[in-house]
């Protein structure tokens, strides 16, 4: 292993011009640091980053705990923290709580041990008004900024999130706009502030509209592909005559819409289905899906100004970000039979 001595003694200076040229003292004169960062580098030098830990107290290091890796909403705010990170010259430790309250505490504690010097986290949604691992990391006052809304169990932690309501609520005008009345609308997880916003703004437009909420059509569907599956053939089975099925999100949708098509429905002639998200596969899906562009990116950079705040010791406010829609094939007047 090169050592800092070794440098030293090929370059004819002392250890502490070598040190302070690696951190990039203003005593040390351009071409000396040009000379001997080149020499350290030929010579294979790597920098200790747990010896500079310990005497800078910091570990260059930010914990990130999403819930899982293949959920496509996370993957361009995931990438925006790790580009700002890696500009700042910090590493980003990655790991999944896959929605279970125990490993998220467990995978936070693993960093915690690494002396992580602040945290993004997408929490775990419970009902419990309290979780031991936020009032941990509150008691610390460890830097953390939650991915997504802000819940009783986690209080008192800025957060970045997406504006769920107004963005529902546009896409509902839509389809009324559109001419339909029968509106069926597949929700998420009930602990999920989110989802609870999308139904919120499903349900304000239709009162705007001055539709009565049809609690028949409303259907329990989660937030995964299958989940999405089970909701459409439901409906189906229970005959509500819908003339459009709004999702609580992407994959909902794409699973429900699949349900549909190979029933022999017809998208959007028969029926008209959006979702909210605006992941890949929603473009490119068999019928070209209108739904809610979340604005990913600027989400991550909005988490990393926030965290840069609350390592300046100020205290950021929640940022919630506007969504656009995005209309595509998936979304058409109703069938002629229905219209008013």
């Amino acid at each position: 292993m090169v050592r800092l001595k070794d440098i030293a003694l090929r370059a004819g200076v002392s250890v502490m011009t070598v040190s302070k040229v690696m951190r990039d003292a203003s005593d040390i004169s351009a071409a000396t640091k040009a000379r001997v960062r080149q020499l350290a580098q030929q010579m294979g030098y790597m920098p200790d980053s747990v010896a500079q830990g310990l005497r800078t107290r910091t570990s260059r290091l930010f914990g990130l705990v999403i819930s899982a890796a293949t959920n496509p909403i996370y993957a361009r705010v995931v990438m925006a923290i790790e580009e700002s990170a890696h500009e700042m010259n910090y590493d980003l430790l990655t790991a999944h709580s896959l929605n279970i309250p125990a490993r998220e505490e467990a995978v936070i504690r693993r960093m915690l041990a690494r002396r992580i010097d602040g945290l993004f986290v997408a929490p775990v949604y419970r009902l419990d008004p309290t979780a031991a691992i936020y009032e941990e990391l509150a008691r610390r006052n460890v830097p953390t900024v939650l991915l997504g809304h802000g819940a009783p169990f986690c209080q008192g932690f800025p957060n970045v999130e997406t504006d769920d309501m107004t963005s529902s609520y546009s896409l509902t005008q839509h389809l009324l706009e559109l001419g339909h009345r029968k509106i069926a609308f597949f929700t998420g997880p009930p602990v999920s502030p989110s989802a609870q916003e999308r139904l919120e703004g499903y349900r304000k437009a239709l009162r705007e509209a001055q539709i009565e909420t049809d609690d028949k059509l409303i259907f329990n569907a989660g937030s995964t592909i299958e989940e999405g599956e089970k909701a459409a053939l439901q409906m189906l089975d229970e005959a509500l005559n819908a003339t459009a099925v709004q999702a609580v999100n992407d994959p909902v949708a794409i699973g429900a819409a699949t349900v549909f098509l190979n029933q022999g429905l017809r998208i959007p002639e028969d029926l008209s289905i959006v979702g909210f998200g605006n992941v890949l596969t929603s473009e490119y899906f068999r019928v070209p899906l209108t739904t809610v562009r979340q604005p990913k990116l600027r989400l991550g950079v909005a988490a990393v100004e926030s965290m840069l705040r609350l390592q300046r010791g100020e205290q950021p406010a929640t940022k919630r970000l506007p969504a656009e829609i995005v209309i595509r094939k998936s979304s058409g007047p109703p069938p002629r039979r229905d219209r008013l």
